[in-house]
This record gives structure tokens, C-alpha cells and sequence, in this order.
């Protein structure tokens, strides 16, 4: 009897010490966390002051009007492109450097050099500044700063690039943004930040 209980009493051990938490299978190992990134600045809003021109290509004539508004500076047009391939944005970027306007570009490195049709090595015989934005896989940006820092200043920018094929074969959009000088030094400050990165064009 003695010896029946002491058997029970083990049994019942065990079986308690089977179900204590120590004992109890690990649990799967969950998937692992992806690397938190570092959160994005937020962008401030600006207000709203000056006036909007928009064009939607093919219908309405964007590289006239932005001609036209490389026509119109008088200190300096910083711009950002990404294929430039439009001889009459080049001529009227050489234009403004005759007549004394600071004109300076920044383009993306692969399609500089790309193809036979780019207009970079014009602008740079004319003696405008070019560098190259070779930090990322495509510089994107179709940008023009123009008289950033001046009440009148204006941003030229939309979906539009600097090539004939965006006035005459794509379906784009380009807007200029006048008369606010908060965004124009939003633009050129981003310009600078790019530009800080970017390496001196050199013909290959």
C-alpha cells in the first residue's frame, strides 16, 4: 500500500512538472524584423501666392512656354534634368548665358550619354556649367529654378522632360509656379543639396 502511494505521489510529480512553463516546448521563432528605417523628414507647407501656368502636352505648347520663361530671367536659371534632347530649351539656355544669366545644369550621368540627340555637350561648349548626378539610379527631376531669391522668381517643373518627344510624342504635364519666392528657394535648396553630390561632366 505503502509503496502504491509513493508511486502515485511520482506520478502525479511528474505529470505536474510536465506542464510547468519551464518545461513547456519553445515557441517558433517568428519571422525576422525588416531594419527599421529612419523616419522621413515631413515636408513643410508652403503658402499658396503667385500664379500657376499649366500646359498638358500633346495639345498645348509647353516648350514655347517654357521658353518663354527661360526668356524671362534676369539673374539665374538653375536647372535639373534628366534627358535633354530639345534644341530650342539648349538655344534658349545659351541665349540667357549670352545675355549674362547665370545658367547652371545638372543632369543624370546614363542619359547623357545615352545617345547622339542629347543636348548637354551643346550647353557645355556654350560655356554653361554641367555637372552630373551620379548618386542614384535615375536623377528624375525636370526642374528649372529661375531668379530663385527674387519676388518674381519662378519654378519650372511637371512630368515634362527637356526632349522633343515630350512636346511632341508623350502625354505630359508641366506647370510654372510664379511669384513665390518660398517655393523657389525650396527648389534651389534642393538643387544645391543634389549638386553637392554631383560629379563634374566630363566627355567620355
Amino acid at each position: 500500500m505503502r509503496r502504491a502511494l509513493l508511486g502515485l505521489a511520482l506520478l502525479c510529480a511528474c505529470a505536474a512538472g510536465a506542464q510547468s512553463p519551464a518545461q513547456a516546448p519553445e515557441a517558433l521563432p517568428s519571422r525576422q524584423t525588416p531594419p527599421v528605417l529612419p523616419a522621413s523628414r515631413t515636408p513643410p507647407a508652403l503658402p499658396a501666392r503667385g500664379t500657376v501656368q499649366v500646359a498638358f502636352t500633346p495639345w498645348d505648347n509647353a516648350e514655347a512656354m517654357i521658353a518663354d520663361g527661360i526668356r524671362q530671367a534676369k539673374h539665374q536659371i538653375l536647372v535639373q534634368a534628366f534627358s535633354f534632347t530639345s534644341r530650342t530649351l539648349a538655344n534658349a539656355l545659351m541665349a540667357a548665358k549670352r545675355r549674362g544669366v547665370d545658367v547652371q545644369v545638372m543632369a543624370d550621368r546614363e542619359q547623357t550619354f545615352s545617345g547622339e540627340t542629347s543636348r548637354i555637350p551643346d550647353l557645355v561648349r556654350a560655356g554653361i556649367p554641367v555637372v552630373l548626378d551620379v548618386r542614384y539610379q535615375s536623377a528624375h527631376n525636370k526642374v528649372m529654378v529661375i531668379d530663385a531669391g527674387a519676388a518674381d522668381a519662378a519654378v519650372v517643373t511637371g512630368s515634362y522632360n527637356w526632349t522633343y518627344a515630350a512636346q511632341y510624342k508623350n502625354a505630359e504635364n508641366v506647370l510654372i509656379l510664379r511669384h513665390n519666392p518660398d517655393v523657389a528657394n525650396a527648389y534651389a535648396a534642393n538643387w544645391r543639396r543634389h549638386f553637392a553630390d554631383a560629379s563634374p561632366y566630363s566627355a567620355q
